[in-house]
């Protein structure tokens, strides 16, 4: 598991021991920064989910102005500081360990949100409803969701809109955006 492009370009990153963790795999991670690419630089990022935090370490790698790193394993939260204190992202990361959805009912406002939970664990339905109930995605923002390829994502709600789904084997991402003047599909 390796930084792609940016400023960390080719750095390596810790990974987590035995499967409790399902890294987001480099080539789905390349297309999904080659999707979002110029809508990154100086956003505002959320890495929920989080992992090992390469999302979010990816999007500040890319110019991102900061990222907010959330996950409820300890493990995992371990993993992301160690993470951003190897590229040295420190100053641009906020990391919380706690649960998704008391996260997403504080409110806050993100650019870009990744959602990768496990695949059937039902939190990314939970998820995107609650980022659209509590409106936490800023105007022409990207939500990136990735999930099983079987997995049916909910309807948008306006002014959300739902965009195209990638699908790359047993994987899919789907794309979320919010604009207020448009009703097309992004992407």
């Amino acid at each position: 598991m390796r930084v792609i492009s940016g400023t960390a370009r080719g750095r390596k990153l810790k990974e987590p021991e035995g499967y409790s963790t399902r890294p987001t795999t480099d080539m789905v991670k390349e297309s999904i920064f080659n999707i979002i690419q110029f809508d990154i630089e100086g956003r505002r990022v959320l890495d929920l989910f989080a992992g090992t935090g390469q999302l979010g370490i990816e999007a500040l790698s890319r110019g991102a102005l900061n990222a907010v790193f959330v996950d409820e394993s300890n493990e995992a939260i371990k993993l992301v500081k160690e993470n951003v204190k190897i590229l040295g992202f420190e100053d641009k990361a906020t990391i919380t360990r706690g649960d998704a959805a008391a996260f997403l009912r504080q409110g806050g406002s993100f650019d870009i949100i990744f959602l990768d939970p496990p695949y059937d664990s039902g939190l990314m339905e939970k998820a995107v409803n609650n980022i659209f109930e509590f409106d936490m995605l800023k105007e022409n923002g990207i939500i990136i969701c990735e999930t099983n390829v079987e997995r049916q994502l909910p309807e948008a709600i306006l002014p959300y809109i739902k965009g195209k789904e990638y699908k790359y084997g047993k994987i899919k991402v789907a794309l979320y955006s919010k604009n207020s003047q448009s009703k097309q599909a992004i992407r």
